[in-house]
């Protein structure tokens, strides 16, 4: 048996080249040596048996016919039934990798077949250089130049059937409250329509704006409904126009609208980023909305230089501790208000060079203390009302204040006057309007993930609820008495 191998690494991530390479009949749309190409008997060419007709530029006529495709492994494999080429017994296997940077992809081509005799370099030089080479050269310049993955034709009664509504457990807010709001029924789930998927979600963030959800301070869901803005999952079913993402994917969000506190759900592709293969779940439902607010936080809003003094409030906090790390990573000197002293010891180990104890929001002296009266350059504000004042005296001559949450309640007026007797700069963010712009999600995420790779982000062991405790978690969180992150697990 004679036996061809090429490889490359395409520019582009491996879901967008698959997309093209698991249609058995793109090649019409890239390859230069295809004259016409169909599949027959009205099949979709992305059906395992389905054979695709078709004529080289040459006048050579082949069948082939899909052995195999499997979404999860990027692998295909296909022989050729008849042809006018001598290729005699041909199989072949098409395998695609991620390059370890997530962006680009490794592409591997391989076929075995017998050849007349005294043929065989001719008819292997022949499927190396003009089918694979060739092939693989201009599916890149096909990316490059963005051409969409062409849809997928399908036959009105034959091909695979479109997903369908489900239900799945979810917990569900029937008002606004306490915790007892919260309990768990079964939920309708979309199919998944145009530019959707349907994830089933293996763990879930619990975070303080599903509090304020809850409370009703935010009104980011109208009872009944299901609160919740990040989870971690797999991709169940696409719907039409999505190209990036596959049946089988690793995903993870942090996105609006709610609704992930769900074993399963619908949400926009847009919204949704693959998870490296060595994230698992579990820490990506940790890692999606806390660790982007501390990206946007420190790279955004605040563009933080190295030799800055910052003061983190809820430094032990899941937040308050992706704050510290990087902050720390970055060359700033990090200082964090704490409830208590263990948790003073959390921040301590996490990168906060100044915990400050003070369980009633009292923290001004001693940040002019530790600062020799200047005050920090930057305040890192999650608690709102409760600290405001103290926030202003504890902060340095043109100083930041970022208010990016509101753990203790909504500032009710904002006191310009103080604003302007140290020239403060007030700014408040928030996620949404950061990973609503997919190629800022994209950013977003990506370095978020490299900072986690590279050990600046260290996720502090979870507290795991089942998913029906959510009521309990909710308390947990509102005790004051959590380090780290928490998560629902369906």
């Amino acid at each position: 048996m004679i036996r061809v191998t090429r490889s490359c690494v395409i520019d582009a991530p491996v879901a967008r080249v698959w997309s093209v390479l698991r249609d058995f009949n793109s090649h019409i749309d890239w390859h230069p040596i295809i004259d016409r190409s169909v599949i027959e008997r009205g099949e979709t060419a992305d059906q395992v048996g389905c054979v695709r007709n078709f004529t080289l530029k040459d006048g050579n006529h082949i069948r082939e016919q899909l052995l195999t495709l499997s979404d999860r492994d990027w692998v295909s494999t296909y022989c050729i039934l008849e042809a006018t080429v001598p290729l005699q017994r041909y199989v072949a296997t098409v395998r695609l990798k991620p390059v370890t940077d997530g962006n680009r992809t490794f592409w591997r081509w391989q076929s075995t077949f017998d050849a007349p005799r005294g043929r065989e370099r001719e008819l292997a030089e022949m499927v190396g250089r003009n089918v694979y080479e060739a092939g693989m050269a201009a599916l890149a310049q096909h990316l490059a130049r963005g051409a969409p993955p062409r849809p997928v034709a399908r036959a009105p009664s034959m091909g695979a059937p479109a997903a369908r509504a489900i239900e799945a457990p979810a917990v569900v807010m029937r008002s606004h409250g306490g915790p007892e709001v919260l309990a768990i029924e079964s939920w309708p789930v979309p199919a998944p329509g145009p530019g959707e998927v349907r994830l089933r979600q293996g763990a879930v963030g619990v975070n303080f704006i599903d509090i304020y959800t809850r409370r009703g301070v935010y009104p980011l869901v109208v009872p009944p409904g299901v609160p919740g803005v990040e989870a971690a999952g797999v991709v169940e079913a696409v719907g039409d126009g999505v190209h990036e993402l596959l049946p089988g994917d690793r995903v993870a969000y942090a996105a609006l609208p709610a609704g992930a506190y769900a074993a399963a759900r619908t949400i926009a592709a847009a919204s949704v980023v693959r998870l490296p293969d060595d994230l698992p779940e579990e820490q990506a439902a940790c890692l999606m909305l806390k660790g982007m607010t501390a990206e946007y936080l420190l790279h955004r809003t605040h563009r933080l230089q190295a030799g800055e003094t910052i003061l983190v409030h809820a430094a032990a906090g899941a937040t308050g501790l992706f704050l510290c790390q990087w902050a720390r990573a970055l060359g700033a000197r990090v200082l964090g208000t704490v409830s208590s002293e263990e948790k003073a010891r959390v921040a301590r180990d996490n990168g906060c060079e100044v915990p400050i104890v003070t369980p009633d929001y009292h923290f001004a002296d001693a940040v002019l203390a530790a600062t020799g009266g200047r005050g920090a350059e930057v305040v890192f504000d999650g608690v709102g009302e409760r600290a405001a004042a103290e926030n202003l005296r504890a902060l340095a001559v043109r100083g930041h204040w970022v208010s990016y949450g509101q753990a203790s309640g909504a500032i009710e007026a904002m006191p310009l006057a103080g604003l302007s007797s140290k020239s403060i700069t007030l700014s408040r963010p928030a996620i949404t309007h950061f990973v609503a712009d997919r190629p800022t999600l994209l950013e977003m995420s990506a370095r978020t993930f490299d900072a986690w790779r590279r050990g600046i982000l260290r996720i502090h062991a979870p507290r795991r609820f089942a998913l029906g405790a959510a009521a309990e978690a909710h308390r947990a969180l509102e005790s004051r008495g959590t380090v780290g992150p928490l998560v629902l697990l369906p």
